[in-house]
């Protein structure tokens, strides 16, 4: 079988390579928008000019508008059978598309108000250009050479597209020109990270504000169009089914990780130590963090805590704010230097193993939810997890990890000092969560799923029982090789 694997960020890459490894019988084509270069063409003539800029205004008035949202897919579809003849990144930069872009947006009476408040919600002439140059951005997979005759999708089977807006425009174009099934695999979900990144957007309101609308509604278009869809996380797919995804085509297979294959880490150090994971950011929880170690200090005087993670960009301030903190905390609260090495900020580790090695227990306190991964790697360490109940942290750690209420200092203290002092409650906890860990996340579950899943889906075969669609494995393998007698169904 011949599988279109479409894949966008580093990560996705990486976990692609290991699903490419594990099925061998099959032929995967890999293809990154990412990847491509832009395509050079002039703009077209005439008919197809004044028909391209009609679809990419109408396009933009489902951004804008409200009740006109719903004509977002029929605008990208007349835009990809516009790309067809090639010219369509070219006539999009033009300053024909910046027009249409200015007489829709600026014309449009839910521009102001959808943008926000004051002046700084009213989109500006620089605004129009920085908005048509990311939209061109955003929309130029329709018009890379993957969907012709001589193009790399050109007799696949099956079109596999994991995480990110670009590579899912590229499989709806795959699904609208070849009539290829769609699979969707998203291990971070792009809509959700788009608005967590554009917080700190060096783009004006306005901007950010047609940009977030152009993904929340590929993002819809996107569940509406996958055959299946496959999340990460049951936490994943509540979020994916709150933005319109409908649940019977949804399975939830966990993202493998070839760590479920290594040994735990060794002895824990000698110090009691608490290693701090996540970014420095207010949502990565760092000042509860100090705040609640301020407090297991005053039972433990001897811990030490290790901060492993960087500040995003914008977030410099913050991370200053949280050093301070930790100085007035421990610093000066301690007399003839004996806090002075409580706390270190070591960054980012070149190696998550070699933190946990360092640590006794792994502490995630943020608000806004870890990476299910992340949680699973560092329960395949060996060491007790305790983590903010946020995210998938409960559907991941189960009853093999600590969990205390978001930015709430003294349970996160609480929970910590509670390890830190029952060195076998740590010792139990530790071998649960890994065992746990290997059973979620081990690579052979997650290439069974798929490898089943490519095959109905080029069969065209009917979709399971309602009842048993969200489960990775819908049928026996008896279905597979005949074992059912004829009329006898294979539910």
């Amino acid at each position: 079988m011949r599988i279109a694997l479409v894949t966008e960020s580093v990560a996705s890459v990486a976990w692609s390579d290991r699903l490419v490894a594990a099925l061998p019988e099959h032929e995967f084509v890999r293809i990154s928008p990412a990847a491509a270069d832009r395509p050079r063409s002039a703009p077209p003539f005439a008919a197809r000019r004044r028909r391209a800029l009609a679809a990419y205004g109408e396009l933009v008035r489902s951004l804008v508008e409200p009740r006109a949202a719903a004509g977002f897919g029929e605008a990208l579809n007349a835009l990809t059978d516009e790309a067809r003849a090639g010219g369509l990144p070219a006539l999009l930069r033009s300053g024909a598309a910046v027009r249409a872009l200015e007489s829709t947006w600026f014309g449009s009476a839910a521009a102001a108000v959808a943008a926000g408040p004051g002046d700084a919600g009213v989109p500006l002439v620089q605004d129009a250009l920085v908005a048509t140059d990311l939209l061109e951005r955003a929309l130029r997979p329709l018009s890379l050479p993957w969907y012709g005759p001589k193009g790399a999708l050109h007799g696949a089977d099956v079109c596999h597209v994991v995480d990110g807006p670009s590579a899912l425009l590229a499989g709806l174009v795959a699904k609208t020109r070849l009539g290829l099934p769609l699979l969707l695999t998203e291990h971070n979900l792009h809509l959700r990270e788009r608005y967590r990144g554009y917080r700190a957007s060096r783009y004006r309101w306005p901007v950010r504000s047609l940009l977030l609308a152009f993904h929340r509604l590929l993002a819809g278009e996107g569940y509406d169009q996958a055959d299946v869809i496959t999340p990460g996380s049951a936490f994943d797919q509540r979020w994916q089914e709150y933005c319109g995804a409908r649940r019977e085509r949804i399975r939830v297979v966990y993202e493998a990780t070839p760590l479920a294959e290594e040994p735990p880490v060794g002895p824990e150090p000698e110090r009691p130590t608490l290693a701090w994971l996540g970014p420095i950011e207010p949502a990565g929880g760092l000042e509860a963090m100090l705040r609640a170690f301020a407090l297991v200090r005053e039972e433990l005087p001897d811990a030490v805590l290790r901060v492993h993670g960087q500040a995003p960009a914008g977030a410099a301030a913050y991370e200053e704010h949280c050093r301070s903190l930790a100085r007035r905390l421990f610093d000066d609260a301690t007399e003839g230097g004996t806090g002075a090495d409580a706390v270190s900020f070591d960054g980012h580790p070149v190696r998550l193993r070699s933190a946990y090695e360092h640590a006794t227990v792994l502490v995630f306190s943020g608000s806004a939810g870890v990476r299910p991964q992340l949680l699973a790697q560092a329960q395949l360490s060996g060491r007790p997890v305790v983590a903010a109940d946020s995210g998938a942290a409960r559907e991941v750690l189960g009853r093999t990890g600590l969990l205390v209420p978001v930015g709430e200092p003294a349970p996160l203290a609480a929970a910590c000092a509670a390890l830190l002092r029952d060195e076998e409650r740590r010792e139990r906890l530790g071998h649960a969560g890994r065992l746990r860990a290997q059973e979620l996340y081990a690579v052979e579950p997650a290439v069974d799923a798929f490898g089943t899943l490519y095959l109905e889906l080029a069969a065209a075969l009917p979709a399971p029982a309602p009842e048993r669609a969200g489960q990775p494995f819908a049928r026996p393998a008896e279905y597979w090789v005949g074992a059912f007698p004829k009329g006898v169904p294979a539910q």
